[in-house]
């Protein structure tokens, strides 16, 4: 199985740390029922005032219907300038660095 990489950030004002996992528990807990995720890294990084997130997915449909729907919820929330980046995995050297696939 190739597994699939989404990488998306966009400009986030905060919360930021405990605050922010405590405002969107509920969230993480809808994004970790999504079908076909594996695991979803949250990113943040203040000095810059962006947030997102790295996602593994079991195969590009699951990567597809995520991105649409999480698209859609970011721009609910009124997120702008949401950069997505979609890639292949390369299970072997991946393997030899220890992620979790």
């Amino acid at each position: 199985m190739t597994h699939k990489l989404l990488q998306i950030d966009f400009a986030f004002d905060g919360p930021w740390g405990g605050e922010l996992a405590a405002a969107l528990g509920g969230l993480a807990q809808d994004i970790a029922a999504e079908k076909g995720l594996a695991w979803k890294l949250w990113t943040e990084n203040p000095a810059e005032r962006r947030a997102g997130g790295i996602y593994l997915f079991d195969d590009d449909d699951a990567r597809a219907r995520y991105l649409e729907k999480h698209t859609a919820r970011l721009a609910a929330f009124g997120v702008r300038e949401i950069v997505a980046r979609a890639f292949d995995v390369n299970a072997p050297l991946s393997a030899l660095t220890r992620a979790p696939l």
